[in-house]
């Protein structure tokens, strides 16, 4: 609590905010009124450059991808992006739907809609948490135009035998390395102890609205739990200050 009452400093934070490739633009979703979608836009100096859709998921934002931009813009073993990275709807500086039944498909589509409306017809995704599922919904909804997705969450379960017998006996025998056995192990833990800020979040969101927009300690100590989960021991105050390029 010391860093931020005494050493963050919010002018130096939003001074790099506001010096990103930051654009508005009203998408319309089929059924819903217009949004104000906020979004980063950069483009690559590489005449082949690939268009990028880099969507966020929870609990962060577009600021993700920033210390990536340089990276993704310059060519690469002869691969360079255009990046493109919107808050999603209810998110940062994206108005958020007013009207109910605002979901996986309308997310999509207000993204893909965002593509279409900076002249990238085709275009590859990346996604993570909500940004997984979102990606995915694309890939689906939009199998012309997505040309290929990259993601860095998988939800699956393991096989079983009335489905896919064969795999199901597969990874009965299987002989996992260590690594991939503490992962069972981590995917188990979250199971059974990791998991309740999502059940809340999902059945409840109005009642810890109410404490994360009221206070701002609630909302630190909110991201703080999943930041430390989440993270392999990388500095706390390095996530939660703003794209700090010194850390």
């Amino acid at each position: 609590m010391k860093y931020w009452e005494s050493s963050f400093d919010w002018k130096t934070q939003e001074a790099r905010l506001n010096a990103l490739p930051n654009f508005h633009q009203p998408i319309k979703v089929e059924g819903f009124p217009e949004l104000d979608i906020h979004y980063l836009h950069q483009v690559s100096d590489s005449p082949d450059a690939i268009p990028l859709l880099f969507c966020h998921g929870w609990p962060g934002s577009y600021i993700e991808v920033t210390k990536m931009l340089a990276s993704l813009k310059h060519s690469a073993n002869g691969v360079a992006f255009h990046v493109v990275a919107p808050s999603l709807p209810n998110f940062a500086w994206s108005e958020g739907p007013r009207q109910k039944g605002f979901g996986l498909a309308q997310y999509a589509e207000t993204c893909h809609r965002l593509m279409q409306s900076l002249g990238y017809d085709k275009y590859v995704t990346q996604g993570g948490d909500w940004g997984f599922y979102i990606t995915r919904c694309m890939g689906l909804l939009y199998p012309h135009h997505v040309v290929a997705s990259h993601i860095n969450m998988i939800r699956a379960s393991p096989p079983s035998f009335k489905s896919h017998p064969f795999l199901a006996l597969q990874h009965a025998v299987q002989p996992y390395s260590e690594s991939e056995k503490q992962g069972f192990e981590r995917s188990k833990w979250f199971n059974e102890e990791g998991n309740g800020y999502r059940l809340l979040q999902s059945t409840k969101p109005q009642t810890i609205g109410y404490a994360l927009t009221d206070s701002p300690v609630a909302l630190l100590a909110w991201l703080l739990e999943k930041l430390t989960d989440w993270t392999d021991n990388y500095p706390v105050c390095s996530l939660l200050s703003v794209a700090n390029d010194d850390n």
